[in-house]
């Protein structure tokens, strides 16, 4: 329909991100939503045809996108993230990868009846699952946290080397074949330690660089990209398919400098990574010729996909954790989630070509069997991961936890009075300042942006069943609400109230629902801990009712939450009006001056005289700010206190 190399750009762009889009307003995989996307412009519609207009352009693109994408992923590989769960990761990705390779690569000789040298590499390729696939997946299913840091760890380490295995695949059966000496192949294996050593290098020097600040910080995101692109193409340059390598090792160097400017180097992938994530894919799939749709239903394919899926995926990881601490139900589970995205996509493709170059006609059809393959697992896993773990009893049945952003005074009492009553709690902030209260209480905390992809990389988010915003940015809490309202439900989705002169209405985009009642901002908040004001918790019971509770109490206090009797938790809200009943706690955010009249009233009956005076009580309010009830002189410890 468009012969315009531009237009063809434009559209492959603005499909990439309004698939994107879609797959997260809608709670989709985005690879599933960029696939039909592109089969509908592409071989359907015919509207365009990005590798005949784009020409020798094609080819390098797919290149450089597949080197960012792996940098992408091994800048992920943070050794201390998998601490305490090293072992079946391990095995996984060292003996079940083996294992997946060959065992993969005997079902695409025998079933898909490809050659040996396209098999192995085919099978090389697949060993990987796609963490930007798996990680919503989990989101959704909700599993148990080590079953969860088991597969999403497994897809980042694993992802990078894939195409790693594949080329020494292709050099390896080529030398047996007797079409490269032992020169050439030892001379490949000296190319990509090579390889390797370059990426550490420049890794370090980018490390060093960014750490004196050498470069500022507008620059940091260019000049990696730029390093990067450098360090993949004069490693390719010395010797072909080494530079993945290259790319590779750069990337895990990074993840391992313990740099403390690493967060701003996430942005990379943020900016460049996902728009040229979604592009390439879509890019694949319009360049798909109808005749590989028809050969996507050819029975040797779908053969060899019913093979990955119930025999090599689940044998590679039933033999590999043997003697570990994994359960067969955990085993049974992990044996069946293996979604392959978009690196093995593009990687397939990139792999076609040279092969078809270097005459194996067969590679041709790698494209649709890789895009078989990535279709059905996204499918198959996507829809049965939830029921399958709950069949097994594997989904986390503690879905009480509250994940606060925003760390100040406020923010740390509240967490902590959340924790005291036994829920899981983590408050997270951009500033290291921040959250020095949370540290002083010891709250679980993190230094991120929840608003970056690479922050599931880092934290478990399946334990939180409630997002709190509580920054001092408005526009910041209601685009953090927004952006998790597909994975949370809105219900479950809050933020404090707009300051003064910042109306909800003045702002473009629908946040959480307003906290507390009454509603007031963080800023008053955090303003109220610091005159002294502290959360009490107060039991409802059959003598002492919620509407007594509610006539009796400060004016000037603040509803915070209920907690049940069960122990759930309900916020209060500007818009919804909760009830307490007998068995429940009533928390809220009361005045100093209430409590002193409350601990005068209580000396007094027990000692007929007040033994401290009102600035001396109003003092230990202050040093205790946040906890229920102050130490006061006389009294029996807290342990030994009853509510």
């Amino acid at each position: 329909m468009f012969d315009s190399l531009l237009f063809d750009l434009l559209l492959v762009i603005l499909i990439g991100m309004l698939s994107q889009w879609i797959a997260w307003r809608y709670r989709m995989p985005a690879i599933v939503v960029m696939s039909v996307a592109g089969l509908l412009v592409g071989p359907i519609f015919g509207w365009i045809d990005p590798q005949e207009t784009m020409g020798e352009l094609f080819s390098p693109i797919i290149t450089f996108a597949v080197a960012i994408i792996l940098f992408e992923g091994s800048l992920n590989l943070d050794i201390r993230e998998i601490r305490g769960f090293s072992k079946p990761v391990g095995r996984i990705v060292t003996i079940g990868a083996f294992i997946a390779w060959i065992a993969g690569s005997l079902a695409a000789h025998y079933l898909a009846g490809l050659s040996w040298e396209v098999a192995f590499i085919i099978g090389g390729l697949f060993i990987v699952t796609g963490p930007t696939v798996i990680l919503p997946l989990l989101r959704q299913a909700r599993l148990k946290p080590r079953v969860a840091a088991i597969l999403k760890w497994e897809g980042i380490v694993v992802d990078p080397f894939g195409a790693l295995v594949a080329v020494f695949a292709f050099e390896f059966i080529k030398f047996l074949q007797a079409e490269v000496s032992l020169k050439s192949l030892l001379l490949f294996f000296t190319a990509s330690a090579f390889a390797v050593l370059l990426g550490w290098a420049a890794a370090r020097l980018m490390g060093r660089a960014f750490e004196r600040g050498s470069i500022p910080e507008f620059l940091k995101a260019p000049i990696l990209f730029v390093v990067v692109l450098f360090t993949f193409v004069f490693s390719d340059e010395i010797m072909h398919e080494t530079g993945l390598l290259a790319v590779t090792a750069m990337g895990m160097t990074m993840a391992n400098l313990r740099m403390t400017t690493l967060n701003d180097v996430r942005h990379f992938k943020e900016n460049i990574s996902v728009l040229l994530i979604s592009g390439i894919f879509v890019m694949l799939t319009a360049s798909l010729d109808t005749r590989i749709l028809v050969d996507i239903l050819n029975p040797h394919i779908l053969l060899y996909v019913a093979a990955m899926l119930f025999v090599v995926r689940p044998l590679s990881i039933w033999v590999s954790t043997i003697g570990t601490e994994l359960t067969w139900k955990e085993r049974t589970l992990v044996g069946w989630i293996a979604p392959r995205g978009i690196v093995a996509l593009t990687v397939s493709g990139y792999f076609a070509s040279i092969l078809v170059d270097n005459g194996y006609q067969d590679a041709e059809m790698l494209t649709a069997l890789t895009f078989a393959l990535v279709l059905s697992t996204v499918v198959l896993h996507g829809f049965s991961i939830g029921w399958l773990a709950r069949k097994l009893n594997l989904t986390t049945t503690d879905e009480s936890g509250v994940l606060l952003v925003g760390g100040s005074k406020f923010a740390s009492a509240f967490a902590k009075s959340i924790q005291d009553n036994g829920h899981e709690v983590l408050i997270l902030d951009q500033s290291w300042e921040a959250l020095a209260e949370a540290r002083k209480r010891s709250i679980p905390s993190y230094i991120g942006d929840i608003l970056t992809e690479q922050i599931e990389y880092h934290i478990d988010l399946t334990p939180f069943r409630y997002m709190v915003a509580m920054t001092e940015s408005d526009t910041y809490n209601a685009h953090v609400c927004a952006d998790f309202a597909p994975d949370l439900g809105r219900h479950h989705l809050f933020q404090t109230a707009f300051h003064a002169g910042n109306e909800s209405s003045s702002l473009s985009i629908s946040g959480g629902q307003t906290l507390f009642s009454p509603p007031v901002s963080i800023y008053e908040l955090d303003e109220r801990v610091n005159e002294g004001h502290l959360i009490r918790k107060t039991l409802i019971t059959k003598q002492y009712s919620y509407t007594q509770y509610l006539r009796e109490r400060d004016d000037t206090s603040i509803l915070l939450y209920i907690l049940r009797s069960d122990g759930n938790v309900e916020f209060f809200t500007a818009k919804r009006e909760l009830q307490a009943t007998a068995g429940d706690s009533v928390l809220a955010l009361t005045s100093p001056a209430k409590n002193i009249a409350r601990i005068k009233e209580r000396l007094f009956e027990e000692n007929g005289e007040y033994p401290i005076t009102d600035s001396e009580i109003e003092e230990l309010f202050k040093e205790d700010i946040g906890k229920e009830k102050p130490q006061i002189p006389g009294e029996a410890p807290r342990s030994s206190q009853k509510e």
